[in-house]
C-alpha cells in the first residue's frame, strides 16, 4: 500500500498537466495537493477525477480567510466533494467558521500558522505582532487546535514544538517547506530533509518541485519514499 506521508504538490498550471503527472507517478503516490495556483486551471475538476476516478486522497490547499459566514459557506460546498483535507487561515473566528462548514464531512480542517516562505522580516513589513517567529508559529498553532482545527501546518523546522502541545495530541502536522538532499530551496526559507521532518513530528509532507521539475518525477518520489522509512526518520509521535 502507498506510503501516503508524502503528498505531492501539483503546482501546475492545468488538469492536463496534472493528469500527466499522476500517471508519470503511478501507484508510487496515494495522496496529491492541489493548491490556489491551479483554481483557474480546473483545480476542483482534477481534484475530483484524481479523487473519485483513481482513488487518490486530496488536500485542497486553499488557505480560505473571510468574515465567519464566508469561510463557512465555502467549507461547506468544498466539503461536498469528499476531499480529504482543506487549509484555512489560523485566526480563531476562520477556523471556528470552517468547522461549522465541514461539520458532517470527513474533510480534515488544517490551520496555515505562518506561511513557510516568510521570515522575520516579512512579518515586519507586514506589522505583525512582534517576537521570535517559532514562538507566533506555536501559539497559533496552539490557538487553532484550541478553535477546532484538526491540524495545522507549519514548517518542519516547528513541529517538534507543536507536537509537544497538549492540544496536538491526536492532531495532525503538515509540513511544506520539505526538500531532499541538495534540491534548490526555492521560495521556502524554513526547510528540513523529508526524513528530519517526519523525525520532528510531521505526519505528513508535502513536496512539489523536487518531484514534477524532476526528468523522472517517479524515481525522485520513490527516492523520498525510501527516506521516510528510513531510521532517521523515526517519529516521535508514532
Amino acid at each position: 500500500m502507498p506510503d501516503d506521508r508524502l503528498i505531492v504538490a501539483m503546482d501546475l498550471p492545468n488538469v492536463v498537466a496534472g493528469l500527466e503527472l499522476a500517471a508519470a507517478l503511478g501507484d508510487s503516490v496515494s495522496f496529491y495537493k492541489i493548491g490556489l495556483g491551479m483554481l483557474t486551471g480546473g483545480g476542483l475538476a482534477l481534484a475530483n477525477e484524481l479523487k473519485q476516478d483513481q482513488g487518490k486522497r486530496i488536500f485542497l490547499d486553499m488557505k480560505l480567510f473571510d468574515i465567519g459566514a464566508t469561510v463557512e459557506a465555502a467549507v461547506r460546498g468544498i466539503a461536498q466533494f469528499d476531499l480529504d483535507f482543506l487549509t484555512v487561515h489560523g485566526d480563531p473566528h476562520v477556523v471556528r467558521a470552517a468547522r461549522e462548514g465541514a461539520a458532517g464531512s470527513d474533510m480534515k480542517i488544517l490551520a496555515v500558522t505562518i506561511l513557510t516562505s516568510l521570515d522575520r522580516g516579512d512579518l515586519d513589513a507586514s506589522c505583525m505582532k512582534a517576537g521570535d517567529l517559532t514562538d507566533l508559529v506555536q501559539e497559533r498553532a496552539g490557538i487553532a487546535l484550541m478553535n477546532g482545527a484538526d491540524g495545522v501546518i507549519a514548517s518542519p523546522q516547528e513541529a517538534a514544538l507543536i507536537r509537544a502541545l497538549p492540544e496536538s495530541a491526536g492532531k495532525l502536522i503538515v509540513t511544506p517547506g520539505v526538500r531532499p538532499v541538495g534540491a534548490d530551496l526555492g521560495d521556502q526559507k524554513r526547510v528540513m530533509t523529508p526524513a528530519q521532518a517526519i523525525a520532528n513530528g510531521a505526519d505528513h509532507v508535502v513536496v512539489g518541485r523536487p518531484i514534477w521539475q524532476m526528468a523522472d518525477p517517479k524515481a525522485a518520489a520513490d527516492s523520498i519514499l525510501r527516506e521516510l522509512l528510513s531510521p532517521q526518520a523515526t517519529a516521535p509521535n508514532r
